[in-house]
């Protein structure tokens, strides 16, 4: 018989917020697969170190590029794209030899992970399950004591790398926001953020729920430097006591 398929959300970056479905499936694991730069560990690996039983098989994936290369170039579109499709098939070796497979993805797999490019390819082939994870941006709101949405507020998230005035836009026309992918597009986010009129609402967490977290109100950051984890959260709720 064939091994099963495991998307695991290991959450935002706090271990204690690992879900007891997360922990089973980990520490009965054949093989443990996860995402991480060149000579990296990977944050989703770190955060679930000491959980991880004797004699799993690791089967680490290392991006080709990261920020190297434009998105929307072609040579990054094909350099990511084959990963995926050999990642696919290291994986399908696996599975086919009858070993269960859980692959790491921090926060929820399917929402913004990498997870998801494997799913796509192997879950029509194979038993598959997804075990959700705590998000990054609800881990950051809780950490930051921040209330979101209430009553009609509609929440957008957004990803940092639209064009300028998409940003704009966006935030023009919602109650509450939510900017991922944050890292070097943080002066374009402010910019933006400033031409909407919600400059003053926005609240930027970086490593939400780490160890070496910080948050401020964005307005008071004296500076554009972000990691690849932060967030800006813009909250709604405007009628609060």
């Amino acid at each position: 018989m064939s091994g099963r398929l495991i998307g695991v959300g290991t959450g935002p970056g706090d271990p204690d917020l690992l879900t007891v479905k997360a922990v089973k499936a980990i520490q009965s694991a054949d093989v443990l697969a996860w995402f991480a730069k060149e000579g990296r560990r990977g944050n989703g690996r770190g955060i679930v170190d000491g959980i991880v039983r004797d004699g799993t098989i690791e089967l680490p994936l290392y991006y080709p590029v990261t920020t190297e290369i434009h998105r929307q170039k072609p040579e990054y579109v094909h350099q990511v794209t084959s990963f995926y499709e050999a990642s696919t098939e290291v994986i399908a070796t696996h599975l086919d030899a009858g070993r269960n497979v859980a692959v790491l993805s921090e926060g929820d797999p399917l929402f913004y992970g990498s997870y998801m490019h494997l799913h796509v390819r192997l879950a029509d082939r194979y038993a598959a399950e997804v075990i959700p994870g705590v998000t990054a941006m609800s881990g950051c709101w809780s950490q930051a004591n921040l209330p979101i949405v209430q009553g009609d507020d509609i929440l957008s998230v957004l990803p940092g790398t639209l064009d300028e005035d998409q940003l704009v836009r966006r935030l023009r026309d919602t109650e509450a926001a939510v900017i991922m992918k944050v890292g070097r597009n943080l002066p374009k986010i402010r910019r933006a953020l400033a031409e909407a009129g919600r400059i003053n609402d926005a609240f930027y967490v970086e490593r939400g729920t780490m160890a070496n977290t910080a948050m401020t109100p964005l307005a008071a950051k004296s500076d554009d430097e972000a990691p690849y984890f932060s967030i800006v959260l813009v909250p709604g709720w405007k009628t609060k006591p």
